[in-house]
């Protein structure tokens, strides 16, 4: 009797759970805070008036992890000859072992060593107004390669510009 209530209470709040995942709880913004946005990039290409760019500079970290080393050890195995002759019901199978010599390497952890890992890729950011014509998408932010970077830091602010992104959002 306490296990079935137990089920189907537990039941009952898996139900109530997945119910109010899919209802959402969206506020509008998906999230992000302040008044950055985010548009889907199009593969054309999109175009508006220069806001503002930001440079991201790659943010390193120093990481341990475990230096592993070869090892080699002479080992041996033992391989499986054939040999038949004969035809019909005269044929014979002649069956030999050898002894082989080989390395037998693996890989065993001898310490430690210390690496650089990137905690944060390098991005380049650039945002836009007047996103494709339309007056309403203000302040969205695209990424960029460094070509691109470059060419919308030399245009004048509020100067139409268009590119190719390589992602949304900074």
């Amino acid at each position: 009797m306490i296990n079935g209530r137990r089920l189907l209470v537990a039941g009952a709040t898996a139900l109530l759970v997945a119910g109010l995942g899919a209802c959402g709880g969206g506020s509008g913004d998906s999230g992000q805070s302040g008044t950055a946005k985010t548009a889907q990039a199009s593969p054309d290409g999109v175009r508006g008036l220069k806001d503002t760019v930001r440079h991201v500079s790659r943010k390193t970290a120093y990481a341990t992890r475990p230096h592993l080393v070869r090892t080699c050890r002479p080992a041996t195995r033992q391989v499986r000859h054939t040999s038949r002759s004969g035809s019909g019901t005269h044929r014979t199978t002649r069956v030999w072992y050898t002894t082989e010599h080989y390395q037998s390497c693996t890989k065993v952890r001898k310490g430690t060593e210390r690496y650089r890992r990137v905690a944060r890729p390098e991005r380049w950011c650039v945002r836009l107004d007047d996103v494709n014509g339309h007056t309403a998408q203000d302040d969205v932010w695209y990424q960029v390669d460094r070509q691109t970077y470059s060419r919308v830091l030399d245009a004048d602010d509020h100067a139409r510009v268009g590119f190719v992104p390589t992602g949304t959002g900074c």
